[in-house]
């Protein structure tokens, strides 16, 4: 593909929707991200293939067999494919992997469609509907919330989602919290 195809569909930092996609379509590229996501960083590519084998196989450890197919078929394709589209830095030599500039783009599609639970633009919707339901419990004169000026629920719902956007920010490591840490 030349560069001027790549930048076609491409995202803000570069990576084509295509690409984004492909990298997705793949359970040992798409658990490797996530893994790396809500690690502590670095990542050696045999914790990897323990963590993924025992999610492939259910059993704990995995077996040996499935262990070593993960381990190769991240060291030789998937690892090296996410380093050439700068989603994670590996380094093959010292066999560790940390997430890169572009991991920031995969994560969103990540987040659209989380595999349990709520995504975050779903949480944020509870928490303003919760907001406005409370504001209006206090209009109409429901008990315990009559007793609350709106300025202290509102203030209240503010503080809420503040807070929520500071957590969502600093578990998801944000790009923008790399650019002020000047990485």
């Amino acid at each position: 593909m030349s560069a001027g195809e790549a930048k076609a569909g491409a995202t803000s930092d570069g990576l084509a929707a295509s690409e984004i996609h492909d990298v997705l379509r793949n359970d040992r590229r798409r658990l490797v991200l996530e893994r790396l996501r809500t690690g502590e960083g670095e990542e050696t590519v045999s914790d990897l293939s323990e963590h993924i084998g025992e999610i492939e196989s259910g059993e704990s450890p995995p077996p040996r067999n499935v262990r070593q197919s993960v381990y190769v078929s991240l060291h030789q394709t998937h690892l090296p494919k996410l380093d050439d589209l700068g989603i994670v830095d590996y380094d093959p030599d010292a066999k560790t992997v940390v997430l890169a500039d572009n991991a920031a783009d995969v994560g969103v599609y990540m987040e659209v469609v989380p595999q349990y639970g709520i995504s975050w633009a779903e949480y944020y919707l509870g928490l303003g509907l919760l907001g406005l339901l409370a504001l209006a419990a206090s209009a109409v004169g429901v008990p315990l919330f009559h007793q609350l000026p709106p300025s202290v629920i509102a203030l209240l719902l503010s503080g809420c989602l503040v807070a929520s956007a500071v957590y969502q920010l600093l578990k998801q490591e944000s790009s923008l919290l790399h650019r002020l840490r000047g990485e």
